[in-house]
């Protein structure tokens, strides 16, 4: 059973993004929950285990192993499934003497396009849920490209690659940040007037960049995203799409 849970934001994979709150709360927990992904995405264990000897801390790692979805399902009720799959695994991972806060590692920020929380709400009984705010891969992919996050006094639109392969551009939009696009989905616009500026593995030394009218760059994201995934496995990456006067 989990009394007090800890969502910790790590940033984008370097430990310089972890905020002083951030490692006073790594030192202080009990017990970290370590997701094993399968093969090929070592890196990202790894990389969780750096951060936490970055951090100083000593806490117990508890490792287990991700649950796959089932992509049959329709894509409410599969990732639903998949959620309640994960909550148990983390119970189940526990040993029956735990005591103490438990943590658990979040890419980014755990409010910010992140299923942690929900899951956490699974939990029965339900924990004491601390939350540690960290960088996202919006400034992450700002930061690297030193462009600001919207113009002046302009709105800033944040959605999916899902929503804007099945509706397009949003109405009105101006800047559009794309999280959680595993298909390029930005290749279904029309391109233009578009610029992008695109980033993977931001903060890491992997970081791969780039940038351009949404016509000319698209192709070498395109190339360049297989190409990386390719090579590590795996790939987390983000882009930021903004309409530029014609």
């Amino acid at each position: 059973m989990i009394t007090d849970l800890w969502l910790i934001g790590i940033g984008t994979g370097s430990p310089d993004h972890i905020t002083l709150e951030g490692q006073r709360a790594l030192r202080e927990a009990a017990i970290v929950l370590l997701p094993r992904k399968g093969p090929g995405k070592d890196d990202l264990a790894d990389l969780r285990l750096a951060i936490l000897a970055a951090a100083g801390a000593e806490a117990q790692v508890v490792p287990f192993d991700m649950p796959v979805r089932d992509e049959t399902l329709p894509y409410q009720e599969r990732v639903a499934r998949w959620h309640d799959a994960i909550a148990t695994a983390w119970v189940a991972a526990l040993p029956e003497a735990a005591h103490g806060p438990v943590a658990l590692l979040v890419w980014g920020d755990p409010g910010l396009y992140d299923s942690t929380l929900r899951i956490a709400d699974r939990l029965s009984p339900k924990p004491q849920i601390r939350v540690v705010p960290g960088i996202t891969a919006l400034q992450a992919l700002t930061s690297a490209h030193a462009i600001p996050f919207n113009t002046v006094n302009g709105p800033v639109t944040v959605t999916t690659g899902r929503q804007i392969r099945d509706h397009g551009w949003p109405p009105d939009a101006e800047t559009l940040v794309v999280m959680l696009d595993g298909t390029c989905a930005f290749q279904t616009l029309d391109p233009d007037g578009l610029h992008i500026w695109w980033g993977a593995y931001l903060g890491m030394p992997e970081q791969i960049l780039d940038s351009g009218p949404l016509a000319e760059a698209a192709p070498r994201i395109i190339a360049k995203r297989a190409e990386a995934r390719a090579a590590h496995g795996w790939i987390m990456d983000t882009y930021l799409l903004r309409r530029q006067a014609l």
